[in-house]
């Protein structure tokens, strides 16, 4: 990594990165974060019994949604023709709440860790959104890149999180 901005010129001024002479490689990014809830709010989603509906089927669909979208909400961001973008949940128990995992792949000249970072940031929102009547203390935290693979810059994976 070089300490150089690639999204400024030499002149300080923002940028889209030219990536018209990468090669297209096959890119994938992993992203985690987690919603922390009350025990009773996580059984709403558990059993089903939200009142705004499937908690989880809208949350992973606002989730791959975002992740096709994201060059329409990060300044900079290139449009990419995503070839996979999944979105899951595992509950857990300390403290309640829910584990988010986002993987999104494409085969072209850039990556895609935005595109998974964006995907579980809105799950994660999504879930607040349909559960809020219920629990407007829910917290949302430790969105991070997990993995990525491909580019220039090689494989990449996060150091492994003490308790995990």
């Amino acid at each position: 990594m070089t300490g150089k901005l690639t999204h400024l010129d030499d002149k300080g001024r923002a940028r889209m990165v030219d990536v018209g002479d990468k090669e297209a490689t096959s890119r994938t990014a992993v992203a985690e974060g987690f919603i922390a809830m009350s025990a009773a709010t996580l059984d709403l989603v558990i059993s089903g019994g939200a009142k705004k509906g499937d908690v989880l089927a809208a949350a992973r669909i606002a989730g791959i949604m975002a992740a096709k979208k994201t060059s329409d909400l990060i300044p900079l961001c290139h449009p990419l023709a995503l070839t996979k973008a999944a979105v899951d949940f595992a509950p857990g128990d300390k403290p309640a709440g829910l584990h988010i995992r986002a993987e999104v792949s494409v085969t072209g000249p850039t990556g895609v860790e935005m595109e998974a970072l964006t995907a579980v940031s809105v799950a994660a929102l999504t879930i607040y959104d349909m559960l809020k009547a219920a629990d407007r203390g829910m917290e949302i935290g430790g969105v991070r890149l997990v993995s990525k693979t491909g580019g220039r810059s090689g494989d990449y994976a996060a150091p492994v999180k003490s308790g995990a």
